[in-house]
């Protein structure tokens, strides 16, 4: 008797295999969603803050992202902004944004209820609206 294995034990085999990686794959793809999605979320709430100290230390408004560079560590790419010129009635809203594309603000709003779809620059991003008070 021949030792080995038959073709169609082979075959059985790579069924099995094929039926768990049609399993496990949509699982790691969306995974890798949620957690894109996670780092959006916490880097938008950080930009949030870092918006509202500026503000509230410097007396004015941010005019780019990288204003924001002395109230975060290190300010992450993809992220941008859109500040009014100055304050109307005491209020400005500034908005924030990530402009990657790869992620809908559906997605994001699931870890950070404040998040929806803002402008910036023309286009359509997941962020989040700053409403800053003038106070001085």
């Amino acid at each position: 008797m021949k030792k080995g294995f038959t073709l169609v034990e082979l075959l059985i085999v790579l069924a099995v295999i094929a039926a768990l990686m049609a399993v496990a794959t949509p699982m790691a793809m969306n995974a890798v969603k949620q957690a894109k999605a996670s780092q959006v979320a916490q880097n938008l709430n950080a930009l949030k803050s870092a918006v509202e100290q500026y503000v509230y230390s410097q007396k004015d408004l941010p005019a780019t992202i990288t204003d924001l560079t002395d109230y975060m560590s290190k300010i992450p790419d993809k992220y941008h902004l859109n500040s009014p010129d100055d304050f109307t009635n005491g209020v400005a809203t500034v908005k924030i944004g990530y402009t990657g594309g790869d992620i809908l603000a559906e997605d994001v709003n699931k870890q950070y209820s404040e998040v929806t779809t803002v402008q910036i620059d023309g286009k359509d991003c997941p962020g989040v609206s700053v409403q800053v008070r003038q106070w001085w």
